[in-house]
């Protein structure tokens, strides 16, 4: 029995160790620790750190991926994971979980880490990496065999490589696979994959330049990869991913039966006995605690992932409020008590205040009319889904406050002002360089794409203008001022109100007369925007030119007369790119065309800006609707409600007619 137990022993310790090795240890590919900038152990930085890597290890991920922060600026990490597309959730989860530890190890002091295993990638930094592009570090994997035809072979992968980068750019999950048949006994098998929250436009550019990396570090090899940050490609003669075409395990070695002399031989009867005895129970005894082991796991792993859920959703519900309310005092000590030589300024929302948090934190405070009918549970339930909202191009909320009659929201501060104080003041346009303004305006579009189709929510802005774009110390745009924004559901593209709210100039035709408003509605109004950016005009005080009564009529005739480089700002001079700035006037002219079907989407217009491969139609003549000066739209309230009720704005139709002639 002695043997007996033995092979019991053995089999229950390599089944155990098995099972752990395969729970704990995903396959490690390299890792990156940027040593520009370190953190001081125990500081605040590794307790942010802390808490983020916890976070991630007991998300829930949507489409493997996965992004959250922590803690407050200067010391604010943001991270994120991302599993491959076709492994399980549970090999997901256990992949981030081990990363979570294993690259503190390899990280120790740096504020910058990214690791990847075959199975996931673990990120962070104390900048924002959220629907970032980022190509670097780049990393090339190889297989050392050459294909004897290698002229064909990469003929063949790179034209089943582009096919399916195609198909991951067109899902939400940014992700997808594909074999081809080479020959009768070679079969090519390719995946790609980019982060789910990079724009259509990124996810396809990031994947192109990946695949047009891999001539250089892989022609004529069998297998070959290219991982970046933000996108991976990968291709292989065998199937390396989960599909239903591979290849079942091979059976076990059959056990040869013993000569039927030896069983009848007296002196080893004994032994020979004890052998077959073992032969035939052993593999028993192992299937079974095999299917006890397997059942185990499964359960154990059902109920962590039970308890994770339950237990993420309960940290969304406290923290995610509780995190993001601050008290009156601290706010008020903040702004010194909203000083006047704190204010910033004042809109139809409330007055906008310039604080500082004891931390050395800045801040954009913005205390809100008390005039809002907007119940305190419906404000605090609309700042908190705003504050999910994480995207380089758009202001982030760090919070609210919501006291007594106080309704107040902490906003990031951004140092440079709005893009108006910039552009329409003389003196200050020449630093508005064409470069900058090309800059500004994909910026612009990025930040409204991730609003209507990026972002976990549908969300439209309805006052986007340039008083609204803020820009940062580099002059990066950050879009601002979700006052009047609509929150839809995944299936609605577009609603209606009996209160029309919004800005002179910038509001398109059906939603100043008719109330209905959808995405199509800030497409008119980034329009609008362009046309200002090329011009340094503003479209609401533009002085009558060229019998123009208004900034787009003046843009429509300088367009039909063959003339569009004449709206460029003088102040930018000759430095500039002539195809761009003419892309850009018809860009702009079609997204203010009247029927809203005829304007471009966001994507589309992203898509535009980053290839001039694709051929744009020509504008039709846009819809000049004015309003009456004396009947302006009434300042809406921050996050209020369209069901107040007030008398709809009036406005009258320029009937002015111009006839469509085709710019030369």
């Amino acid at each position: 029995m002695s043997l007996f137990r033995f092979f019991l022993s053995l089999s229950v310790f390599s089944l155990l160790s098995l099972a752990a090795e395969a729970q704990n240890s995903p396959t490690y590919l390299f890792h990156n620790c940027s040593n520009t900038t370190t953190f001081i152990r125990n500081s605040t930085y590794q307790t942010n750190l802390n808490g983020l890597l916890s976070a991630l290890s007991n998300a829930t991920a949507i489409n493997g991926f996965y992004n959250t922060s922590s803690g407050e600026n200067p010391n604010r990490i943001y991270g994120l994971f991302l599993c491959r597309g076709d492994v399980s959730t549970t090999t997901c989860q256990n992949c981030v979980t081990f990363a979570t530890g294993d690259v503190i190890k390899k990280c120790p002091v740096e504020k910058e880490a990214v690791i990847w295993y075959d199975e996931c990638l673990l990120r962070y930094s104390n900048k924002s990496i959220f629907s970032t592009l980022s190509e670097t570090p780049t990393k090339y994997l190889r297989n050392t065999q050459n294909d004897t035809d290698q002229v064909r072979f990469n003929q063949v992968v790179g034209t089943t490589m582009n096919d399916t980068a195609k198909q991951a750019v067109s899902v939400a999950k940014k992700f997808a696979t594909e074999h081809v048949n080479i020959s009768a006994f070679q079969t090519l098998y390719s995946l790609v994959q980019c982060t789910p929250d990079l724009s259509n436009s990124d996810c396809n550019s990031c994947l192109r330049r990946a695949i047009a990396q891999l001539p250089t570090c892989c022609s004529g090899k069998i297998g070959g990869r290219v991982v970046t940050p933000s996108c991976s490609v990968r291709y292989e003669l065998y199937p390396f991913y989960n599909e239903s075409a591979v290849a079942a395990p091979p059976p076990p070695p059959r056990v040869s039966a013993s000569p039927p002399g030896s069983v009848m031989n007296p002196k080893g009867k004994g032994k020979t006995s004890w052998v077959i005895i073992v032969a035939i129970v052993v593999p028993v005894v192992v299937s079974i605690l095999l299917f006890v082991v397997g059942y185990c796991l499964l359960t154990r792993r059902g109920r962590k992932k039970y308890d994770i859920v339950q237990g993420d959703n309960a940290v969304t519900d406290v923290t995610t409020m509780e995190s993001l309310q601050y008290d009156l005092k601290s706010i008020k000590a903040a702004t010194n008590n909203f000083a006047d030589g704190n204010r910033l300024g004042e809109g139809g929302f409330g007055v906008v205040y310039k604080g500082r948090f004891p931390n050395g934190q800045e801040i954009a405070v913005k205390r809100l009319s008390r005039s809002s009918g907007q119940g305190a549970e419906e404000f605090k339930n609309e700042a908190v889904l705003v504050a999910k909202l994480q995207h380089r191009n758009l202001v982030r909320l760090l919070g609210f406050c919501v006291e007594g009659e106080e309704k107040i929201l902490i906003y990031e501060f951004v140092p440079n002002k709005s893009l108006d104080y910039f552009l329409f003041d003389h003196d200050k346009q020449g630093l508005l360089d064409w470069s900058r303004r090309y800059k500004i305006i994909g910026g612009v579009a990025r930040g409204i794409l991730y609003l209507h189709e990026d972002s976990r929510l549908k969300i439209i802005h309805r006052d986007l203008k340039t008083s609204n774009v803020l820009l940062d110390g580099d002059m990066n745009p950050k879009i601002s001022d979700f006052g009047m924004a609509r929150i839809f559901g995944v299936d609605q593209t577009q609603g209606s109100t009996t209160r029309v709210v919004g800005t002179y100039g910038y509001m398109p035709p059906e939603y100043a007369m008719h109330g209905q408003f959808s995405v199509k509605s800030d497409v008119y109004s980034f329009g609008v925007l362009v046309i200002e950016i090329l011009s340094g005009k503003s479209n609401s005080n533009f002085s009558q030119t060229e019998g123009a009564g208004d900034l787009l009529s003046y843009a429509w005739k300088l367009w039909k007369d063959g003339r569009p480089l004449e709206l460029l700002d003088t102040t930018i001079g000759d430095s500039y790119s002539r195809n761009e700035v003419i892309r850009c006037i018809q860009m702009g002219l079609l997204c203010v065309q009247e029927d809203p079907a005829e304007r471009p989407t966001m994507a589309t217009i992203v898509l535009l800006l980053n290839s001039y491969s694709v051929t744009l139609p020509l504008p039709n003549e846009p819809a000049f609707f004015l309003p009456s000066r004396t009947d302006e739209p009434e300042p809406a309230k921050m996050l209020e409600s369209d069901e107040s009720k007030s008398r709809p704005v009036q406005y009258s139709i320029n009937e002015v007619s111009i006839s469509e002639i085709d710019p030369r």
